[in-house]
């Protein structure tokens, strides 16, 4: 089943992936092979201060959300500031059909999906020449 909407709520240690439509539901964790780790900065030493995402989880979550015509990104931190990055130098026809990045804590599954649903909803109202009754998420 086609699922042309999706969201991905991540950290740098897990990834949640939801692809749906207004029948269907797919639910997909991922998980980082080398989960970030704060890197202890020391004094004259150039850098942020912590590691870089595995490029394979990053992969992942990309592979996760194909086909889906539009997505969400959220979660806490910086995790999402990579994965944007990523899909800017490497992907950016995937970075095209990200609607919008918001930062959120740690929700429950059905707390994300009715997130994403209604956040659609809302796109879809202000997209010109919307169909009447096509923002059933």
């Amino acid at each position: 089943m086609t699922h042309s909407h999706a969201i991905v709520w991540m950290d740098s240690k897990e990834a949640h992936v939801f692809r749906f439509n207004a029948d269907d539901v797919e639910r997909e964790n991922i998980k980082a092979h080398t989960p970030f780790r704060k890197v202890h900065h020391k004094a004259g030493v150039i850098g942020a201060g912590h590691a870089a995402l595995d490029v394979s989880f990053l992969d992942h979550i990309v592979d996760a959300i194909r086909g889906a015509q539009e997505w969400l990104l959220v979660g806490p931190a910086q995790a999402k500031q990579e994965l944007i990055h990523h899909l800017d130098k490497h992907l950016p026809h995937v970075k095209k059909t990200l609607v919008g990045v918001e930062a959120m804590d740690h929700p429950t599954d059905g707390e994300l999906l009715a997130y994403a649903r209604r956040s659609f909803k809302a796109i879809d109202r202000l997209r010109p020449n919307a169909p009447i009754g096509a923002a059933s998420h």
